[in-house]
């Protein structure tokens, strides 16, 4: 009896230590996935753009710093060359705040000044980059603005390129997730977010050694991202980026104590419970289609995109593959006619469609198509 009771409270406890959700231990803190202490948060996968986790996300909020992810998105689209040197603005120098310390009529290169505004949130990199771009701080933020809206976001001001509290200066976590996936396309912008340590030079022996803020660089797997933020106004605020195989999550929390531990235990939950899914492999074989008086009977078929869509395993059982394609053809046929698609469905509701298309060239057996194709060489 007594022996039984113990069994009974074995796996009592291993039942108990199963069922907790998941954590994240950093700076020796235990943070459970479903502690939340932020305003506004989200997590989504970049590739998908789904939303696997949220609060509050279209609450208005300043965001400190983050505001220097759509200054570099505007940076990006206006730029072509990131290796041109510029000259300091004077208007760029004692900017208040966090700073690289530029000097007057000083030359560093645009990429240069990214990862002085990126990895140490330089507040006079922001400022020398906009004033570069446009004639004034007041046209950046109005460009950068449009440029976000054009990335997806829909409830974002900008008033300045660096994020100091300013009257107006508002966005949503959900905006800033999609201003970083939108940032995400361009592979310099990765390069210089996960940077963990550099040093720039204005071309006179005189370096500046930056290392970047965001601890999760260093004890998150696969962190790759994105930048820190803390103002009065906005609290503690962070975008956070992870990659694990083909699953990227991206993660924001505003106004937020705890921001590293409860970025990095929202992402471990989501890659804990979400599998990213290949639902329709690229150039996947379809079925055959068969060809009325052509030199072959039958032919292939093929869709041309990939497509995966991050799932818990009780999800994977609502998705839907429906074919609808065309089961015969009168020859002559040419490579890539469309003869049908592709659409996948999760819950009932359209996630991708893709079209289908021939494999290859069919010519006519007909007398009448022998006779073409003779007049056409012709």
């Amino acid at each position: 009896m007594i022996n039984s009771r113990k069994y009974i409270y074995i796996l009592l406890i291993f039942i108990f230590i199963f069922s907790l959700p998941v954590v994240s231990i950093h700076n020796n803190k235990i943070v459970f996935a479903d502690q939340n202490s932020a305003k506004a948060m989200i997590v989504i996968e970049a590739n998908s753009n789904r939303v696997l986790e949220s609060l509050n996300e279209d609450l208005q909020l300043p965001n400190a710093s983050t505001t220097k992810i759509a200054t570099f998105l505007t940076v990006l689209k206006h730029c072509k060359n990131l290796d041109e040197q510029i000259e300091i603005d004077p208007r760029a120098v004692g900017v208040s705040g966090t700073s690289i310390y530029l000097k007057k009529g000083e030359k560093l290169t645009i990429k240069e000044l990214l990862y002085g505004m990126m990895l140490v949130s330089g507040n006079d990199a922001a400022t020398a980059l906009a004033l570069h771009v446009c004639n004034s701080i007041s046209d950046f933020a109005e460009l950068m603005t449009s440029d976000a809206k054009d990335a997806g976001a829909k409830n974002t001001i900008f008033k300045n390129p660096h994020g100091l509290d300013e009257n107006g200066h508002k966005t949503t976590a959900y905006d800033l997730a999609q201003i970083a996936r939108e940032c995400y396309k361009y592979e310099i912008f990765e390069e210089i977010v996960s940077c963990k340590n550099t040093k720039v030079s204005n071309g006179e022996n005189d370096y500046r050694y930056l290392k970047n803020k965001n601890k999760l660089l260093w004890t998150l797997e696969g962190a790759n991202g994105v930048k820190t933020g803390y103002t009065d106004d906005a609290g503690r605020c962070l975008v956070s980026s992870c990659k694990r195989g083909k699953m990227h999550l991206i993660c924001v929390v505003l106004n937020c104590g705890p921001m590293f531990e409860e970025s990095a235990a929202h992402m471990e939950n989501c890659f804990s419970k979400y599998n990213m899914v290949k639902l329709l492999p690229a150039y996947s074989i379809q079925n055959n289609i068969i060809i009325e008086d052509g030199k072959k009977a039958e032919i292939k078929s093929y869709t041309q995109k990939e497509f995966c869509y991050p799932l818990t395993k009780q999800e994977e059982l609502k998705v839907q593959v429906l074919v609808d394609e065309i089961e015969c053809l009168k020859a002559p046929v040419k490579r890539d006619t469309i003869v049908g698609e592709v659409k996948i469905y999760f819950d009932n509701c359209l996630l991708f469609s893709e079209k289908i298309y021939t494999m290859e060239d069919v010519k006519s057996n007909s007398v009448g198509g022998s006779i073409q194709r003779i007049i056409s060489k012709w």
